[in-house]
Parts: C-alpha cells; sequence; structure tokens
C-alpha cells in the first residue's frame, strides 16, 4: 500500500475580501494528487480590518480548515510562522491567497516529499518556468535586484526567494520557523537563509506562475525595508539571535525539467 503523505496549507490573508471567492474556488476545485492527502487548511488572519475573517468563517471549502487571527497586523513574515508552527502534518505548503501558483502545481513537489526532502520551493526565474502573467515591468526587475541582493549579502544560491509557494517537511519546519525574527517582506530570505545554515535540502523546482490585481506591495518603501531586513538577518546570524552554532550550509539543487 502506497504510504500517504499527509499536508496543510498554509494561507496568510490581510484584507483579502475581494480575493478570497478566487481562494474557495481553487481550493473546492483542487483534487489532492496521489500519494498527497490534505490535513488542513491553515488560514493566518493577519488583523484584517475588511470583511475577510467573517468570509472565512462563514465559507464551506471541502477540507478541514482552520483559523489563527488576532487584531493587530504584525506582518506576513509573522502569519506565516503561525501557520507553520500551527501545523501538524508530514509537510506543511505556504501558498498565497490569490493563487498566484495553480494548487496543482503541487504534483512537481511530490517525488521530492516522497524522498524526504526538508525544503521544496517553487521558482519563477529558473529559465523554465510558466509565467502566465508578468508583473509591472518596475515590479519585476525590482524583483530581480532584491534576489541578486539576496544571494550577495546571504550566501543562498536560489533563484527565487519570494515565490509565494513553498513546502516545508515537519523537522525542518519546526526548527526552521522557531528561529525565524522577521514579520515583514524579508521573511522569504531569512527562513531560507536558516534552512540553509541548518544544513536543511533545498531543492526548488519550476512553476507556473501568473501575477494578480490587487498588490498590498508599496513598492519603494517596501524595497527599501527588504533590503534594510536582510542586513538584519546578517546581524541576527553573527549575533547569534538564530541560534545556529556551527552554520555550515546546505546545497541547493535546482530542478529545470
Amino acid at each position: 500500500m502506497r504510504k500517504l503523505i499527509s499536508i496543510d496549507l498554509v494561507i496568510p490573508v490581510y484584507n483579502e475580501e475581494k480575493r478570497l471567492n478566487r481562494t474557495f474556488d481553487s481550493l473546492n476545485s483542487f483534487k489532492c494528487p496521489s500519494p498527497l492527502k490534505i490535513n488542513r487548511i491553515i488560514f493566518v488572519n493577519d488583523g484584517s480590518k475588511d470583511s475577510t475573517l467573517k468570509l472565512i468563517r462563514h465559507t464551506r471549502i471541502k477540507f478541514p480548515k482552520s483559523v489563527i487571527s488576532y487584531k493587530r497586523n504584525q506582518g506576513k513574515g509573522f502569519a506565516v510562522r503561525k501557520g507553520m508552527l500551527d501545523s501538524s502534518a508530514d509537510y506543511a505548503l505556504l501558498t498565497d491567497a490569490d493563487i498566484s501558483t495553480p494548487l496543482s502545481e503541487i504534483y512537481k513537489f511530490i517525488p521530492f516529499m516522497k524522498a524526504g526532502i526538508d525544503v521544496v520551493i517553487g521558482t519563477r526565474k529558473n529559465g523554465k518556468s510558466t509565467v502566465v502573467k508578468h508583473q509591472p515591468f518596475i515590479r519585476e526587475n525590482m524583483g530581480k535586484v532584491f534576489t541578486a541582493l539576496s544571494r550577495l549579502i546571504l550566501g543562498v544560491n536560489v533563484t527565487d526567494f519570494t515565490c509565494g509557494f513553498k513546502a516545508f517537511k515537519t523537522g525542518a519546519r519546526q526548527e526552521i520557523f522557531k528561529r525565524a525574527k522577521i514579520h515583514r517582506w524579508g521573511y522569504d530570505s531569512e527562513i531560507l537563509f536558516i534552512a540553509h545554515k541548518l544544513g536543511f535540502n533545498i531543492v526548488e523546482k519550476a512553476v507556473v506562475w501568473a501575477d494578480q490585481t490587487n498588490t498590498k506591495v508599496k513598492l519603494l518603501k517596501d524595497a527599501i525595508d527588504s533590503f534594510k531586513e536582510l542586513i538584519q538577518i546578517r546581524y541576527n546570524y553573527f549575533s547569534g539571535k538564530y541560534r545556529i552554532i556551527y552554520g555550515l550550509g546546505s546545497t541547493v539543487y535546482n530542478m529545470y525539467s
């Protein structure tokens, strides 16, 4: 009998009332591929001021769901950390509420989950991804700059830090997220830096992705803040805040097919 792999979906949300119908429709139409089994959908409401929380609580989806909610907005990194540490499945998959990467793309992660890889991340930038709709020119190129800076400053050979489609195995998940400190946009780079320094196996896989409207990114401010957070990550590491004794690093495998 094929061993089932349980998986939680972690979906951080902040003022998402205009996009939640897409989220619910995607979840209700999703057919989970074997041998994966959806354990829970974990929504993390990051202090929304609109009807996001009401919609999540009262809209029926076909999978078991749980809701983590708090009143004051803390940032996406904080919300992701809360959801990941609440997960009890073999793997937890981070996915954005706008479902920029179709949930069906999880099938590409299955071979790596079956092999017990610690961290599997989607990439839009390895030359083999399918970008159905690009971001506006300035945003896309600022994203490339951020990726280059993250690689330079953090020493992690990843082609796409910020793709919102990442899966973490249970043991790695606990060790990574209990150390994470960054609450806002630099959290992607931080969790991959911590995973790398702890020596966890990381695999990148090209995915389908399409830009969605109603982004909450404030371009210049968030770019500056993200750069500051990259510096903060290095400081946290060298000052011992991540409690990583050796930090020898790991190899990142980029799967092109």
